[in-house]
């Protein structure tokens, strides 16, 4: 149940980030951080949960949905 929380919670902040990337391209400002700022922690977010679900499958942690066939 931990790790649900823990991947939701680093999905939540993905999209956050998301949108503050969106909100820096939108406005004109010079004194805003560089819209990069915020992609580059999306895609930091994104490899730390690809990484958390990979270890806790190896873990057993989780368990992936059994195949149909």
């Amino acid at each position: 149940m931990l790790i649900k929380i823990i991947v939701g919670g680093l999905l939540l902040l993905m999209v956050y980030n998301l949108f503050r990337a969106m909100l820096v391209m939108l406005k004109d400002e010079p004194n805003q951080p560089p819209m990069s700022k915020f992609i580059g922690r999306r895609v930091l977010l994104s490899a730390i949960i690809v990484i958390l679900l990979l270890v806790a499958m190896a873990t057993g942690l989780i368990t992936p949905n059994p195949r149909m066939f």
